[in-house]
């Protein structure tokens, strides 16, 4: 997963674009960068793909790391999210972690910190992900069961016992226990 995974770098300031971009490089991940919070919501709104996580700093011109966080959660759109400032205060701090972030790292930062965050971000983009298929596998196998069975397994489901079940359904206990079966085969 992590070789498909993009490590997405939002910073006004050219010198610190750089500088994290030179390291997401240096671990052998594919890196994209951009010059403004703006600049990202476009290439999300584009559809751009975005399997990988954020690096962002909070204070650029335009709107801000934790106002591009927010407006990313706005439009349903979960990356895992690294906020990098100059200017740490604590209802800074708090506001990105209970939006979500990974980490709020302090400028300058240790490069091994920050490294460390990235592959927290990709880890958790990797299970998120994995988690999202699971649901959708899911949902395709129950939108394939016919309305009969789908009532069947609602009464399955809610641990009534065969006998009970056959007589809701006006069927008999082999029928229940076979078509238990073909749903769950399904």
């Amino acid at each position: 997963m992590q070789s498909e995974s993009t490590v997405f770098v939002v910073d006004d300031d050219a010198d610190a674009l750089a500088s994290v971009c030179a390291l997401v490089r240096s671990m052998s991940l594919n890196c994209k960068s951009f010059a403004s919070g703006e600049e990202f919501l476009a290439y999300c709104d584009g559809g751009g793909q975005l399997a990988g996580c954020l690096v962002t700093d909070v204070r650029m011109l335009g709107i801000s790391g934790i106002e591009l966080q927010e407006q990313l959660q706005q439009r349903g759109i979960k990356i895992p999210v690294i906020v990098l400032t100059a200017f740490a205060r604590t209802s800074l701090t708090v506001r990105a972690m209970q939006n979500g972030a990974v980490t709020m790292l302090d400028k300058p930062y240790d490069d091994d910190d920050l490294w460390d965050a990235i592959r927290e971000g990709l880890k958790r983009d990797a299970e998120q992900r994995a988690a999202a298929s699971v649901r959708q596998s899911v949902r395709e196998h129950l939108d394939s069961l016919t309305p009969s069975e789908r009532q069947m397994l609602d009464l399955v489901v809610a641990g009534l016992p065969n006998k009970v079940t056959a007589g809701r359904l006006d069927a008999r206990d082999r029928t229940v226990e076979n078509r238990s079966r073909e749903i769950f085969s399904k």
